[in-house]
């Protein structure tokens, strides 16, 4: 088995779309399972060559099932694969994310839903300093893979800050992502775990920054020792 994505992912996947129902999926399923095991190998191979460039401790492979319980949208299967991995914490922090989908491809990383008091350093260090960050946002290299931050931010200020301050720009985001989206062509290619990997090399700098400022308080001194 290669580690590749192969195209029948794909054409299950928007066959699925088109036939988002139990009883198709159930006379699909020995299908499904046989292409789920392909493109779990993939993410394991990932996995592996993600291992020598960082301490990566897991991989979550997202269920095809949708939990519908408290959704509005209550068709029960999703029609991409996603897997997630996890860095050895508490003293690294981040995430990686991919996901494969017909025409919505794309490899994620950064902080999704910072919890309250992570939020609160992360902008009371650009309220104090965001020289660091924006070096690392403005370089080339960095910004021709991932682009700038996406994700929430509040429309002024949060509670506490000033919407006059320099960095304000940073201090109001919620979320501190970046989104690099795949053609299918490109996820189909034999280069395709080279590339993601290479774009999450790229993001280390971002992830030695933000671990060292969540793993300290503003003083510089370490919370987890």
């Amino acid at each position: 088995m290669s580690a590749t994505i192969p195209k029948k992912a794909f054409t299950f996947l928007q066959k699925l779309k088109n036939n988002n129902d139990r009883e198709w999926f159930n006379k699909h399923k020995p299908e499904f399972k046989a292409i789920e095991n392909e493109v779990k190998y993939f993410y394991n191979e990932l996995l592996k060559v993600m291992q020598e460039h960082d301490e990566v401790d897991k991989l979550k492979m997202f269920r095809i099932y949708r939990d519908v319980r408290f959704s509005k949208n209550k068709l029960p299967y999703k029609t991409h694969f996603g897997g997630a991995y996890n860095r050895v914490k508490p003293k690294l922090r981040g995430g990686y994310y991919l996901q494969i989908a017909p025409g919505d491809s794309f490899i994620a990383t950064g902080f999704w839903n910072p919890e309250k008091n992570d939020l609160l350093r992360i902008r009371k260090e650009f309220e104090i300093d965001a020289s660091e960050i924006r070096e690392l946002l403005n370089n080339k290299k960095f910004n021709k893979v991932w682009g700038d931050f996406i994700g929430d931010e509040v429309k002024t200020a949060p509670k506490g800050f000033s919407k006059e301050h320099k960095n304000i720009d940073l201090i109001r985001k919620k979320q501190f992502m970046f989104i690099k989206k795949f053609t299918d062509n490109e996820v189909l290619s034999p280069n395709f775990i080279d590339e993601v990997n290479t774009a999450f090399k790229m993001i280390r700098p971002y992830f030695d920054y933000m671990s060292e400022v969540l793993t300290t308080d503003l003083n510089g001194v370490s919370l987890i020792d």
